[in-house]
């Protein structure tokens, strides 16, 4: 793609003065229809050190309203955002619905700039790209409009740039180590930017390469590109949000090996139980087994993840806590997941629990998660039938990067049947000190267990991958579940430490 871009081509100051001034207009005129459409816009800059990426932005960003949009400047992650998944700090940075981000340096620093100076192996790479790439559709197809641009300049005009800027006390600053090395190894650093290019340029992200060689003609192009673009996705978005509410899109769980799961009715509940006296010691042997397990993962910086979902009443507090318990405080947060908040909902689903991962070698454990998008929110009519088909893909994307990351991840569904949760409901709505357990909505909930029942089953089939199985808890007897959810728990986090102990050989 760099070789294809003119470096000659330049505008004469007459030209960018009749260009420039209706260009400003049409940017001027779009904050207003971008809030009232709810168009998030990402608009990021990558590119060769002293092409121009900062005076470029501020030339843009003076046509937009500042309570509309906000600068993010990309730095090289901080020892903290190292012991994160890659995209975590940029999942963090993604605009509200109405809102614009733009961007100076982006994710793409890890497969480029980063990439070669943390000698990044070749298939780590390529692994890495792929993220991005499942980043980018993810949020294009929840409505995002991303706008991506490459500043093209030559080897000898990035070295006549950095020394200019070397020869001023008040600039001599901004030439980094890293920007003299890029001026010396130009041909290994153009190679690894044309493969950023290649293989992350799509008909939903494109690439848009340009010279930067002269500054009026660059401005020029950013300008006409970001209007247009921005225009464009305006006029399809009404149409997209309709098509979304009549159609439903074919259910893509993508390209994993699955773990077969049975049906809820096919799980036996009926003597899975145990006496006080079983419980209190096995419970007692595997919270032994988990605490000394925590202290290895810590060593080993190994994050775990542990996902609850199940029925109301099912008793998964009381499992969690048996959990927990096990777990050094310092070590373990839980996150109990609510309905979304209006931030939270103006922002890809997945956002809010990007944002309460881990940090490696630490335990996140979560009461209700992101399968509430194939569950809840489908049988509430809270997204649309495409969203939540779609899901099923973006949650297994998710999680693969998760485990690529390092993490165990354990997913477990605590499985009562019909009668024993209306006992359980029954128990709670009759003895004071339980009254504040159950709702309105719990009852209401009820009535739609045969729909919950099929969702439930189809987020087995759809999301229970090698790498992040489902696990059905009988939990009828409350004892019984929670034994064996230690012992999954705990022979999960044995069989990652092997793996690690492994790869490290």
């Amino acid at each position: 793609m760099l070789e294809k871009v003119n470096l000659n081509e330049t505008c004469d100051k007459e030209t960018y003065k009749n260009k420039i001034e209706p260009l400003k207009e049409r940017l001027a005129s779009l904050d207003q229809p971008i809030k009232a459409a709810g168009l998030p816009v990402i608009i990021l800059f990558e590119g060769w050190e002293g092409a121009g990426k900062g005076h470029v932005i501020s030339k843009l960003i003076l046509n937009f309203d500042p309570r509309w949009f906000s600068m993010v400047n990309t730095l090289p992650p901080t020892q903290e955002e190292l012991r994160e998944p890659m995209m975590w700090r940029h999942w963090k940075t993604i605009p509200e619905q109405g809102q614009m981000t733009v961007m100076d340096r982006s994710w793409y620093q890890e497969v480029s700039t980063l990439r070669l100076e943390g000698n990044i192996d070749e298939l780590t790479n390529i692994r890495h790209m792929n993220e991005i790439n499942n980043f980018e559709k993810g949020l294009v197809d929840n409505g995002y409009l991303i706008i991506k641009f490459f500043l093209h300049i030559s080897r000898k005009e990035m070295k006549k740039r950095l020394e200019s800027l070397k020869e001023k006390k008040s600039t001599r600053w901004r030439v980094t180590e890293a920007d003299e090395r890029s001026v010396k190894e130009y041909d290994k650093c153009y190679d690894a930017y044309e493969q950023m290019l290649e293989y992350t340029n799509s008909p939903i992200a494109p690439w848009h390469v340009i010279s930067a060689m002269d500054e009026r003609l660059c401005c020029l192009e950013v300008f006409k590109i970001v209007a247009d673009e921005i225009a464009t996705a305006l006029e399809l978005k009404k149409d997209r949000d309709e098509a979304a509410k009549r159609t439903s899109s074919v259910i893509m769980p993508g390209q994993y090996h699955f773990v077969k799961m049975p049906e809820l009715s096919e799980v036996e509940l009926k003597g899975k139980i145990l006496t006080r006296e079983e419980y209190d010691k096995q419970l007692k042997h595997e919270q032994k087994r988990l605490s000394d397990l925590h202290n290895r993962i810590y060593l080993e910086k190994i994050p775990v993840i542990i996902a609850y979902e199940g029925w109301d009443a099912a008793g998964k507090g009381g499992n969690i806590k048996r959990v927990s318990a096990a777990l050094d405080p310092r070590g373990y947060e839980v996150m109990p997941i609510a309905s979304p908040t209006k931030e939270e909902k103006n922002r890809h689903f997945l956002w809010r629990f990007w944002t309460r991962l881990p940090k490696d070698g630490h335990v996140a454990i979560f009461d209700r998660t992101w399968y509430g998008r194939v569950m809840v929110e489908r049988i509430e009519g809270f997204c649309s039938p495409a969203d939540w088909q779609r899901a099923y893909g973006e949650i297994n994307d998710f999680e693969r990067q998760l485990y690529d990351w390092g993490a165990a991840i354990l997913k477990f569904w605590i499985h009562i049947d019909n009668d024993e949760q209306l006992r359980r409901f029954n128990d709670r709505q009759n003895t004071p000190s339980k009254q504040w357990k159950i709702t309105d909505e719990d009852w209401r909930n009820r009535e739609k267990w045969p729909a919950y029942e099929e969702a439930v089953n189809d987020m087995f089939r759809y999301t229970s991958t090698d790498f992040a199985p489902w696990h059905i808890i009988e939990g009828n007897d409350k004892y019984y579940a929670r034994v064996k959810t230690l012992k999954i728990i705990n022979d999960t986090i044995e069989a990652r430490l092997n793996e690690t102990k492994k790869r490290k050989r």
